[in-house]
């Protein structure tokens, strides 16, 4: 895999409008674009480089794990931030993203503004206009810069990239935080939240890396790519994680076979699409 002249390009653009910030303070999750975000800042600036990440109650465990392997390896200064479920998002309203934005960048502008840092930076990329993003919001409104995004870089850009620069997320699958996998108006308890993420990390660990699991109270629903439904229905592997799902206390165990979809619990109920 080479990068184009374009992508190259594009890299070189967000090193350069870094380096003109001179000190900036990264919003890090681990993921593929705030990992390649991170580098970038690295390079562009060295020590003028602070990355925080929040370790909250929906955070999946392994992946705040990964942020902090990863900040300790390319040697930035790192905080890592527990922070409780906010109150306004204890019933996983439809806005939970842009208030759980609202409430995790205040808290960096906060950190920012007592280290004298005057530019917070998020991974926000080109294909994110293309999605419901209400997080954007948030981020627009608390003047959060996003390079990935003003170097016209797409997921599929930041993965070459990160692949170019030998960065271990370059072909990690999607995340999102455990709230997704809640329907709208659920009471979030934190023990539910480590059921799912207990249950996903599992599933992850039986090779199955892009897989979601919907928690519908005693109904654990898995989402996978549908190239990877066959393998889960595989009686010994069938066996295996209806086993360890019910021992986390799931009563009926299921397979969705429409397979993975981004956000599938904002999709209407039966009884209110349209004949």
């Amino acid at each position: 895999m080479s990068l184009t002249q374009q992508q190259k390009k594009q890299y070189a653009v967000l090193l350069a409008e870094i380096y003109g910030l001179e000190r900036v303070l990264v919003a890090f999750s681990g993921g593929v674009d705030s990992t390649l975000l991170l580098q970038a800042a690295q390079r562009a600036v060295g020590d003028g480089v602070l990355a925080v990440t929040f370790a909250t109650p929906y955070s999946p465990v392994e992946e705040t794990a990964c942020a902090v392997e990863f900040a300790k390896s390319l040697g930035v200064r790192h905080k890592l931030v527990e922070l409780p479920i906010p109150e306004d998002i204890r019933n996983n309203p439809p806005e939970r993203c842009y208030l759980c934005k609202r409430t995790l960048f205040s808290e960096l502008a906060r950190m920012a503004e007592n280290e004298g840092i005057r530019h917070i930076l998020d991974g926000s990329n080109l294909d994110d206009l293309g999605d419901h993003r209400p997080g954007r919001r948030a981020i627009k409104e608390l003047g959060v810069r996003s390079p990935l995004l003003d170097a016209g870089l797409t997921k599929q850009d930041i993965r070459d990239l990160s692949h170019e620069y030998g960065l271990p997320t370059w072909d990690k699958p999607a995340g999102a935080c455990l709230l997704t996998r809640l329907p709208h108006g659920s009471d979030v308890e934190e023990t539910e939240l480590r059921r799912i993420d207990q249950g996903e990390t599992y599933l992850k660990g039986l090779g199955f890396a892009a897989v979601r699991l919907r928690s519908h109270g005693e109904v654990a629903r898995i989402e996978l790519p549908p190239e990877d439904i066959a393998a889960c229905l595989e009686s010994g592997v069938r066996k295996l994680i209806d086993e360890r799902l019910k021992a986390l206390g799931y009563r009926y165990v299921a397979v969705d076979l429409a397979g993975y979809r981004m956000g599938s619990l904002n999709e209407p109920q039966a009884a209110d699409r349209k004949e």
